[in-house]
C-alpha cells in the first residue's frame, strides 16, 4: 500500500466519521444526557432528508437555484426539530424513566414514519446537488484530488462539536440540562420547567439528525431503510464513546468511520463485524464508554 492510498483511506474514514458524528451527537443528546431511549432517531434523518428535498427540488429548478440546498437545510433542521417537540410533548415526556415503554413507542413511530414517507415520496433514491463553492475536487497534500464537500463535513462537524461543547457548559440551558441528569427532581424544586428543557434538548438532538440528514443525502444518494442503520451507528458511537459525552461521541465516531473504511480494505465482506467488536471490547474494558462518566 502506498502511501497515499493510506492517507485517502483514512481520510475517508475520517469524512464519514464527521457525518456520523453530526446524527450521533443527537442522539448522544437525547439518549445519553436526557434518559429518554429513542429508537425514532434513525427516521429523524431520513425525515430531515425527504422534506428537505421536497423544498429542495422545486427551487432548484427555479431562478434561485443556487440558494435551494440552504433553503433544503433549514427546511429538514425545522420540519425534524418540530417532530421531535411533537413526540417528547405527546409521547415520551410522560414516560420519563420508563426506558421499554419508551424503546417499545418510538419503534412503532419509526415504523409509521418510514410507510408514511414511502407512501408520500414512493421508494426511488434522490440525492442533493452541494453549491457550486462545495463542488468538485480540490487539491490535498499527500492524498491529490479530493471531494471538496467531503472535507466541509469535517468542517461542519467541528463546528457542531464546539456549538455543542459551548452549549452545554457555558450556557444556562446546559447547566439546566446537566443538572437534571443527575436530579430531576430537585431541578424541579429549584423552579426550572424540566418538562420545558426536555422538549428543548429533544429538539436540538432531532435537529441535527435533520441536519444529518441533508447532509447525507448531499455525500450519496438517499433511498428508504437507512434509518436503521443510522440509528445502529449512533447507538455504537454512543456506547463506545460514552453516554453524555460530546467528546465522547466524537472519539466513537472517529473509531466507527475509520474501522469501517479500514475493514473494507483488508475484509470487505466481513467489514461491519469490526464496527462490533469495538463496540463489545469496550464494553468489556470499559462499560461506561471511552469518554463516559462511570456510575456508582
Amino acid at each position: 500500500m502506498s502511501l497515499q492510498f493510506i492517507l485517502t483511506v483514512t481520510l475517508n474514514g475520517l469524512t464519514l466519521a464527521a457525518l456520523y458524528f453530526i446524527v450521533a451527537s443527537g442522539f448522544s443528546l437525547i439518549f445519553g444526557l436526557m434518559r429518554t431511549v429513542n429508537m425514532a432517531h434513525g427516521a429523524l434523518y431520513m425525515v430531515g432528508a425527504y422534506i428537505g428535498f421536497a423544498v429542495f427540488d422545486p427551487i432548484y429548478g427555479s431562478a434561485w437555484y443556487s440558494y435551494a440546498w440552504l433553503i433544503a437545510i433549514v427546511a429538514g433542521i425545522a420540519a425534524v426539530a418540530i417532530l421531535g417537540v411533537v413526540m417528547q410533548v405527546v409521547f415520551l415526556g410522560w414516560m420519563q424513566g420508563q426506558e421499554l415503554r419508551q424503546a417499545l413507542v418510538t419503534i412503532g413511530l419509526s415504523i409509521i414514519i418510514a410507510d408514511q414517507l414511502l407512501a408520500n415520496f414512493g421508494g426511488s433514491p434522490f440525492q442533493f446537488f452541494a453549491p457550486d463553492m462545495l463542488f468538485g475536487p480540490v487539491q490535498v497534500p499527500g492524498v491529490g484530488r479530493y471531494p471538496v464537500f467531503r472535507l466541509f463535513q469535517v468542517g461542519l462537524a467541528v463546528a457542531v462539536g464546539v456549538g455543542l461543547w459551548l452549549l452545554l457548559n457555558k450556557t444556562r440551558l446546559g447547566i439546566m440540562v446537566r443538572a437534571g441528569v443527575d436530579d430531576r427532581q430537585m431541578l424541579a424544586a429549584c423552579g426550572v420547567n424540566v418538562p420545558l428543557v426536555a422538549a428543548t434538548v429533544f429538539a436540538l438532538g432531532a435537529a441535527l439528525a435533520g441536519l444529518g440528514g441533508v447532509i447525507g443525502a448531499t455525500a450519496q444518494p438517499m433511498a428508504l431503510g437507512v434509518d436503521a442503520r443510522f440509528l445502529l451507528i449512533s447507538l455504537v458511537v454512543v456506547i463506545v464513546g460514552g453516554m453524555g459525552s460530546i467528546g465522547g461521541t466524537a472519539l466513537g465516531a472517529i473509531l466507527i468511520g475509520l474501522a469501517e473504511q479500514w475493514g473494507q480494505v483488508f475484509f470487505p465482506t466481513y467489514s461491519v463485524i469490526l464496527t462490533f467488536v469495538i463496540m463489545a471490547a469496550v464494553l468489556a474494558i470499559r462499560p461506561q464508554g471511552l469518554m463516559g462518566r462511570k456510575i456508582a
